[in-house]
Parts: C-alpha cells; sequence; structure tokens
C-alpha cells in the first residue's frame, strides 16, 4: 500500500522516526485542497502514542479539505544544515501518513487531550490560572487528530554513516 523509500539506506527506524514527531517544533500538513490542487499547511502538533494532534477554528480551508478527504500526510524536518563546500544539506526528517478526524463534540476524551499535549508541548511555563483560562476555550476550536498508519524517517546518508540515529 505504501512505497518503500528507494534511498533505504538512510531509512530510521521507526523509534528514530517517532522521536523527529515528538521533538519537533512544527510540522507540515499535507491534503487535498480546493480544485484538485494540494493544500500543505504549517502547523504547530503534538504526538503521543502513534496519534498526532492539532487544533483549529471551527471553519475554514484546512478543515473543508479534511471533511472532502481524510487521507493525509504530515511531515517534520528536525534538523538541517546547508553544507555549501559539499553542495548538499545535513537533514533529518518524519512523514506520517494516515487519517485525519475532526474532533468538535466536547466531551469526547481526545478533544481535551490533544488540548492539553498541546499546552505541554508549547505552554509548558504558563501559570496553572492561564492554562485552566486557555482550556476553558475548548468549546471555541476543534481538534483534528491524525492516526498513523504509516511512518517513515530519513536521515542524510553523512548523518546516518556517523552514527547519529539508532537504527
Amino acid at each position: 500500500m505504501f512505497r518503500e523509500m528507494r534511498r533505504n539506506k538512510q531509512l530510521l527506524s521507526r523509534e528514530a522516526a517517532e522521536k523527529i514527531l515528538r521533538e519537533g517544533d512544527f510540522g507540515v500538513l499535507a491534503l487535498s485542497g480546493d480544485d484538485g490542487y494540494n493544500y500543505a499547511v504549517p502547523i504547530s502538533y503534538a504526538y503521543a502514542d502513534g496519534k498526532i494532534f492539532f487544533h483549529s477554528a471551527k471553519v475554514g480551508h484546512k478543515l473543508d479539505a479534511i471533511r472532502n478527504n481524510e487521507k493525509v500526510s504530515f511531515c517534520v524536518v528536525d534538523r538541517h544544515e546547508t553544507v555549501a563546500e559539499e553542495f548538499t544539506t545535513y537533514f533529518s526528517s518524519a512523514i506520517a501518513f494516515g487519517r485525519i478526524k475532526i474532533i468538535e463534540d466536547d466531551s469526547d476524551p481526545d478533544k481535551l487531550r490533544g488540548l492539553e499535549l498541546l499546552a505541554d508541548k508549547y505552554s509548558s511555563t504558563a501559570s496553572p490560572a492561564r492554562r485552566a483560562k486557555e482550556l476553558a476555550r475548548l468549546s471555541a476550536l476543534v481538534v483534528p487528530v491524525m492516526t498513523i498508519e504509516h511512518l517513515t524517517g530519513k536521515a542524510a546518508r553523512e548523518l546516518v554513516k556517523r552514527g547519529e540515529f539508532d537504527n
């Protein structure tokens, strides 16, 4: 169903790809957009237990695209270093493929869990009062949740050769 990576010597282990997902600052969510155009949107996220959690306003292009096609991909670039003298870049990245659903119901435990994971990741130093205030906005948001069906990680061969990743 999913293609094998052509340059499999650069393929990272599942654990290394999951580490990239856990530690990445943001990623790019790729969707089927309007009129056959792909739509890729940079977005903050949180990863846990094979799922990627996002947050969103209740309307917009992203949600329309999800409602039209639940199949998506999500890419996180963990490292990127230009090495001009070698005409290359040293990079590591992960790409997840899966299906996404929009959680609108405030009573769905994944909705609060997703927002808590996002708050933990991006606002871990916020005061408990500030955190409670933000989480109280639960009904103003939806939480798209992507269930990963296939995950790959890839790194520059130079980084793999240096043993910077456990494969």
